[in-house]
């Protein structure tokens, strides 16, 4: 037990305002629709090239995803924590992009 509340403890979290939380969501649905329909197509035995095109696509959701989250979080978190004398953050932030690059 006293494992977890140290973990938790650690867990940094970020209060999103409606129109950007409603629009990440709205990101992962249809990634995740995207998802349901490439097992279909699995259990459909459907095409390879079909499904990888498929598969394609989603890649090129999450990236999407992942730039939307990456410049809310630089507008956002980035911007607050050098405001408030916190510079450790660009080195985050830089390993963040070196890691969303690889």
């Amino acid at each position: 037990m006293e494992e977890e509340k140290r973990r938790d403890s650690c867990v940094k979290t970020k209060h999103r305002d409606s129109k950007e939380y409603k629009s990440l969501i709205n990101r992962l649905n249809r990634i995740e629709g995207q998802v349901r329909g490439i097992r279909t197509m699995v259990e459909e035995e459907r095409y390879c090239v079909d499904i990888l095109t498929q598969v394609s696509a989603i890649q090129s959701a999450l990236n999407a995803f992942n730039k939307e989250l990456l410049s809310n979080h630089i507008k956002t978190c980035v911007v607050e924590d050098i405001r408030s004398g916190d510079e450790a953050v660009v080195d985050e932030l830089c390993d963040t992009i070196r890691r969303l690059m690889k």
